[in-house]
């Protein structure tokens, strides 16, 4: 359909990729991304680690391993093209006890089938020579593992949906989801605009603003805060590259590491703990109205029951850099709490379903005309370009949404 308009909730790094594609590769159709906050990229994207995963850790065919393998090569070209921030520093996934080995094969054998480029298995020496104040019994070496700046990049896809003749309304927290003859109303407080197709790319709102396009309730997002500390920057050069444990496959989350930044910061952590409001960056800032609906899901409590020992360590390392920083004394010796300072934080949207499951991979619904990505979790940041096919690719007819 020729001439018509999308429209996009959200103007994180996902949503204005989508836009992004949509304006590039559907000429004639016009684009609106409507975002709540007076700037892009303020909450995940802007609090994100800067990594730019290799495609490691995926289960094979899923959406999450297909769309991060396209995912680097299209944003390590697009950095380039904008001369953007984008460093091979390399990863270590490192197995610090004999009883991780074979996750830790198993994880090799797994990135293989994901075609993750020049990976290797190295010694306990080799662990050495990459990281020479690490530790571990063997590693997995990923050289072409990057970072970069998330928000820059955001910014970037902004700065092309507008020169492409496409809109960004900043302040424009949607309200409302209608739909009416032909196309469907968006409102905000009352302002209204109409569209033909709406693609909802909320992040943490996904739930509730897919619930507002009569999308099914589940899955629900619950929010985990992941805390770090920063390395002090004298005691920086302790770290060349990113260091990871074997991570354990019950879980989403990867475990306490070390992050470089392109800034030349390096980041300790993140934890993982319970967020006490959708966009709870501190232990101080509670929602009750988020609590009420976390505690009024039954998802909620069938999760706590599988995962509380893990919480309760988690919570301890909130409150207690002494505990924090024991997991990663295990990969850098020389690192204690006196070499680190608090550092920020992000809160991850953490899709879960009724039966207490956390999801892995990346969940997309449609109805009618409105297309919600309501499970976008790591590698979303690298995956973004790729993302942005696979959802324009099902909007417009050329693929399907799952």
């Amino acid at each position: 359909m020729a001439d018509e308009t999308v429209g996009i909730v959200g103007a994180g790094i996902v949503g204005l990729a989508t836009a992004r594609e949509i304006a590039l590769s559907r000429p004639g159709t016009r684009v609106v991304v409507f975002e709540k906050e007076p700037e892009v990229s303020l909450h995940q994207t802007g609090h994100n680690s800067g990594v730019v995963h290799a495609g490691i850790y995926y289960t094979p065919g899923s959406l999450k391993a297909d769309l991060c393998v396209r995912g680097v090569a299209l944003l390590r070209e697009y950095c380039r093209d904008r001369e953007l921030p984008y460093k091979e520093i390399g990863k270590l996934v490192v197995a610090v006890r004999e009883d991780e080995l074979g996750r830790m094969n198993d994880l090799y054998e797994r990135a293989r089938n994901n075609h993750v480029p020049d990976l290797r298995r190295i010694s306990k020496e080799e662990i050495r020579e990459y990281e020479p104040n690490g530790a571990g019994v063997a590693a997995l070496h990923s050289p072409r593992t990057a970072i970069t700046d998330y928000p820059a990049i955001a910014r970037s896809f902004a700065k092309d949906v507008v020169d492409s003749g496409g809109e960004v309304r900043l302040g424009f927290p949607v309200t409302g989801i209608t739909t009416v003859p032909g196309g469907i109303s968006v409102t905000s407080g009352q302002e209204r605009v109409r569209v033909d197709r709406l693609i909802l790319c909320a992040g943490l709102q996904s739930d509730a603003v897919a619930r507002l396009a009569q999308d099914r309730r589940e899955p629900r997002i619950v929010p985990f805060r992941g805390e770090y500390m920063l390395l002090k920057p004298e005691r920086a050069d302790l770290v060349r590259g990113l260091i990871y444990p074997v991570p354990d496959p019950r879980y989403p989350f990867l475990g306490v590491h070390f992050t470089p930044r392109v800034d030349g910061s390096v980041e300790v952590g993140p934890n993982a703990v319970l967020a006490l409001a959708r966009e709870g960056y501190t232990r101080t800032r509670i929602s009750p109205k988020d609590l009420l609906g976390l505690a009024a899901y039954p998802g909620t409590w069938r999760m706590a029951a599988r995962h509380w020992r893990t919480g309760i360590r988690e919570y301890r390392g909130s409150f207690s850099t002494t505990a924090f920083m024991k997991d990663a004394g295990l990969y850098v010796p020389d690192v204690g709490v006196s070499d680190v300072v608090r550092g920020g934080a992000g809160v991850r949207a953490q899709a879960l379903d009724r039966d207490g499951t956390l999801l892995d991979d990346f969940r997309i619904h449609r109805v009618g005309r409105v297309t919600a990505v309501r499970n976008a979790p790591s590698p979303a940041a690298t995956a973004s370009m790729a993302i942005a096919e696979h959802i324009v690719g099902a909007v417009f007819g050329d693929a399907s949404a799952s």
